[in-house]
């Protein structure tokens, strides 16, 4: 695993660390230039601080352990993507089951998403654990009871839910779940179709996952 002096020691990494910075950069301008939100302090404070997220993600991604390649062109990892969506080997009970155990709060944790014919796997962290009613809620996608169902207020309007027309699930997080998450990997009836990609805050949370914890987690059952 690289140190991160060596990004600034070695010149390999010195340029690869450069690529990533460029292709961050372009990425995330871009997804600001088209971004609907009209809320201008929001903009001004993801501008000032993009510089800082650009290189601590460029440099996580240089120095994490994993059995994953870095596209460095496209700021990206890779890895071979199964025919069909992983997540759909996941059942409810193994998924309720590894919540019960394994819940910690700031866990990257994946959430499977179906969304106008196409499945892929979103990733998500976990910010509050309710061991009582068996729930946690996440950064982004919110509420899912320990079985992964998502859960939707009584308050809000199940037309309004219905407009997203996605279907989302949170599943037990192995491997082969959390790679393809990682990968940007998605299918539809057909197959395999284009990876999507990641925006900088699922990149940066692909590179907070323990992969060594994981598949000593899955050798002893």
């Amino acid at each position: 695993m690289t140190s991160q002096d060596d990004i600034f020691n070695n010149q390999q990494t010195q340029v690869q660390f450069a690529e990533l910075c460029n292709a961050l950069y372009e990425r995330e301008l871009s997804s600001l230039a088209q971004s609907s939100s009209k809320d201008h302090r929001l903009l001004k404070r993801r501008l000032a601080g993009l510089s800082y997220h650009v290189k601590r993600v460029a440099e996580q991604l240089l120095q994490h352990e994993t059995q994953m390649t870095v596209d460095i062109h496209n700021a990206s990892w890779q890895a071979k993507q199964s025919a069909t969506c992983v997540a759909n080997r996941i059942k409810p009970e193994q998924t309720k089951e590894w919540f019960l155990q394994h819940a910690q709060y700031g866990m990257p944790v994946p959430v499977h998403v179906q969304l106008l014919g196409t499945d892929y796997i979103e990733l998500d962290s976990i910010d509050r654990i309710d061991h009582q009613q068996q729930k946690l809620h996440l950064n982004k996608n919110r509420w899912f009871s320990f079985d992964g169902v998502a859960i939707v207020p009584e308050s809000e309007d199940q037309a309004a839910c219905a407009l997203t027309k996605s279907v989302k699930r949170l599943v037990k997080p192995t491997p082969s779940v959390l790679t393809a998450a990682c990968c940007g990997h998605s299918w539809n009836h057909r197959g395999k179709t284009q990876p999507r990609v990641l925006p900088i805050r699922e990149l940066m949370l692909s590179t907070a996952i323990n992969w060594k914890a994981l598949h000593k987690l899955k050798h002893k059952r």
